[in-house]
């Protein structure tokens, strides 16, 4: 198959289902390349997310233990969140680790942006290195957050990917990223 074939789709219309804080999605009549119309074709809009990999000046990872609603389990993370209207990418990734941990250091240093769900959302989460993280704050939870710190060394991180301690597919590969940057 050539390049010619994957052309974008054209979008014919677009009404918001959903326009709430967490949750935007949007249904689409689009046209593809061939003629062929689908209708109610649903993208979950976004401003993204940030992951941090907040490496402690002992060479240990700061680590985030809290329950996700979604799947309805408690799971192992590294510090991350959404990015805010009008917020950096970076300054996302400072203010969710001092928020979730009270950890702060070194200006973050992005490693790599990456597409969330590129199918059905226009999401995409960006992943930075924090060096010389330390306890500075207390945590300031927001009210759907109840959130235990941890930290690991590297070799603990890297297990816990391994053995799906850590299974979400943004944070596996995140965590990838940083182990794959950190010296």
């Amino acid at each position: 198959m050539s390049d010619e074939a994957l052309r974008h789709w054209t979008v014919r219309s677009s009404t918001y289902r959903v326009d709430e804080p967490f949750l935007r999605l949007r249904s689409d009549t689009v046209e593809l390349p061939d003629g062929t119309i689908v209708e109610g074709y649903f993208v979950r809009e976004s401003r993204g997310f940030a992951v941090v990999g907040a490496l402690t000046p002992d060479r240990r990872i700061v680590l985030v233990r809290q329950y996700k609603h979604g799947i309805a389990q408690i799971v192992l993370e590294l510090p991350a969140g959404m990015i805010d209207v009008d917020e950096t990418p970076a300054a996302c990734a400072v203010r969710e680790l001092a928020e979730e941990t009270g950890y702060a250091g070194d200006p973050p240093r992005l490693l790599r942006s990456l597409f969330a769900d590129p199918t059905s959302s226009n999401a995409s989460f960006h992943v930075f290195l924090i060096e010389n993280a330390v306890q500075k704050f207390a945590q300031s939870l927001d009210t759907t957050e109840a959130i235990v710190v941890e930290t690991a060394t590297l070799e603990e991180l890297r297990a816990a990917v391994r053995d799906g301690q850590i299974g979400s597919g943004s944070q596996v590969a995140a965590a990838y990223i940083v182990l794959d940057h950190i010296r």
